[in-house]
């Protein structure tokens, strides 16, 4: 008798690395209580990038810093491969921040200016006690390298004695030296020279690969964005109102305020028309803001709707969200069959 086995094929669904739902981030003050964030959920897979942009005062640092509990939200849940951050014990939290890094948007100011480049980047290593000297030595000449600063030239120098792409490589050195998995970037080439940045770009790329990172990346510079994204999220005033893989929206933004931040973007050539601002004035407070939408005080498309109904994110495609009435991309121009 002549048993048959089958086989079959497993699908393996990984998880998502992080995973934020319903992050709120509100701080009390004598005027009112400042709704920095509002209600915000994403994901972020290993190996992705995600950007973040909107105008000053969005919330987008807010809410970066709240996801690595500095300080922790309010309300919501942030899990980080498969473990609940807003509860866990200080200890433990700890003992995890390793793996959860943040590269600053001044390099410069954000190394101690008396202590050398080895000294700075081996600092993790030290304060966990990981290996010999000669091992962290080793560990940190190889992380040197590996961001493009030779140990032999850049080891004993002081961040007096750099420029700021330099410091800034530094910067991401440190972060990577302990074993992170998740980056998250504040601004992190917006005091660089246009000339460096794309190289502090294609590094953070570089290593992105190296290391398996799962990195958020926030920017006001919206080109940079798309450059270095898998996705792109889009806030406005603590909330989410686009969310999409970058050349989809980029090439179709679907909410009003989205199209408009495009639309600000500088064309060089002279001869091209000028555009029409799409919005106009400045956003309303965080300590009240409007009811509905709370981007239709601005809005050019705005309808009784918006003031009485929050919009909450929705596909309009296989990878494109938006939270609007009235998005300006229709469901069949972004869906793939």
């Amino acid at each position: 008798m002549t048993s048959v086995q089958t086989q079959k094929d497993e699908v393996t669904v990984q998880e998502p690395r992080l995973v934020v739902n319903d992050m709120v981030v509100e701080y009390p003050t004598t005027a009112g209580t400042v709704q920095a964030v509002s209600g915000v959920s994403f994901e972020l897979g290993a190996g992705e990038t995600v950007g973040v942009v909107g105008e000053s005062g969005c919330g987008k640092s807010t809410m970066a810093r709240a996801v690595l509990q500095l300080p922790r939200p309010n309300h919501g849940s942030v899990r980080f491969e498969g473990t609940e951050l807003t509860t866990l014990p200080g200890g433990r939290l700890r003992a995890l921040r390793p793996e959860l890094q943040m590269v600053f948007q001044d390099p410069v100011s954000s190394l101690n200016p008396r202590r050398s480049v080895r000294q700075i980047v081996a600092e993790p290593l030290t304060i966990w006690g990981r290996g010999t000297k000669e091992e962290r030595l080793e560990k940190v000449d190889e992380m040197l390298r590996a961001v493009g600063l030779e140990p032999d030239e850049f080891g004993e120098r002081k961040p007096i004695e750099l420029s700021g792409g330099q410091c800034q490589r530094v910067a991401i050195a440190r972060a990577l030296m302990a074993g992170a998995k998740l980056l998250v970037c504040d601004e992190p080439v917006s005091s660089l020279d246009v000339s460096l940045r794309a190289t502090v770009l294609n590094l953070l790329e570089d290593l992105q690969e190296r290391f398996d990172l799962s990195i958020l990346f926030i920017a006001h510079d919206l080109a940079v964005v798309k450059n270095i994204s898998d996705r792109v999220m889009v806030m406005y005033l603590g909330k989410i109102v686009e969310i999409g893989d970058a050349d989809s929206l980029y090439a179709d933004p679907a909410h009003p305020y989205t199209l408009a931040l495009l639309n600000s973007i500088p064309d060089p050539d002279p001869d091209a028309p000028m555009l029409e601002a799409a919005i106009t004035g400045d956003p309303p407070s965080p300590i009240d803001p409007p009811s509905g939408c709370r981007f239709r005080t601005r809005c050019p498309m705005a309808q009784e709707i918006c003031a009485q109904v929050e919009p909450v994110l929705r596909d309009i495609g296989t990878t494109h969200e938006v939270a609007c009435h009235f998005p300006l991309v229709p469901e069949s121009t972004t869906s793939v069959p």
